[in-house]
């Protein structure tokens, strides 16, 4: 397991280095998201079952819309007073969920969800402006390498 944990943060690392260099200069969010979306997808695929973003709706500013993914049909939209994603988007803090089914107002898109792991995306100013979501088949398949490698890359995904 060790060695398994090692290599899972060396390719954080690696998928981080990767992923600013394929958005550095980008201009649009959008396409930002989408890139990272496809290369963690692709990059821890099968563990990483359902990857994406759901952003704040400028129109809507406490409910959560989605933006671009990877996976099988998402919500199209949820409030930050419901689910793992709006719980996330209400505390700006990471969700780490070992068991969806024992989550308090869990949201099954999917049923073949079984964990789940949100991470805040902030602006320059510090403004909350997406989540990222990602869901795993498994039970308890995100961990505290997962939560660190995760949310560096979104630190840096609109900073490069």
């Amino acid at each position: 397991m060790p060695q398994f944990n090692d290599n899972k943060a060396i390719r954080y690392a690696e998928l981080r280095q990767e992923i600013a260099s394929v958005v550095a200069g980008e201009t649009s969010r959008t396409a930002r998201f989408a890139s990272a979306a496809c290369m963690l997808a692709e990059g821890f695929a099968p563990r990483f079952y359902w990857t994406g973003f759901y952003e704040v709706d400028p129109l809507k500013p406490n409910e959560l819309v989605v933006g671009p993914y990877q996976g099988t049909l998402g919500c199209l939209r949820i409030p930050f007073s419901k689910g793992v994603c709006g719980r996330c988007a209400a505390s700006g803090t990471t969700q780490l969920v070992p068991d969806v089914h024992a989550f308090e107002g869990h949201i099954a898109c999917d049923s073949a969800t079984r964990s789940e792991i949100v991470v805040p995306i902030f602006d320059a100013d510090g403004i909350l402006v997406a989540v990222l979501d990602v869901d795993s088949t498994e039970p308890n398949a995100f961990d505290e390498i997962d939560q660190h490698g995760l949310e560096a890359i979104c630190r840096d995904l609109l900073s490069v």
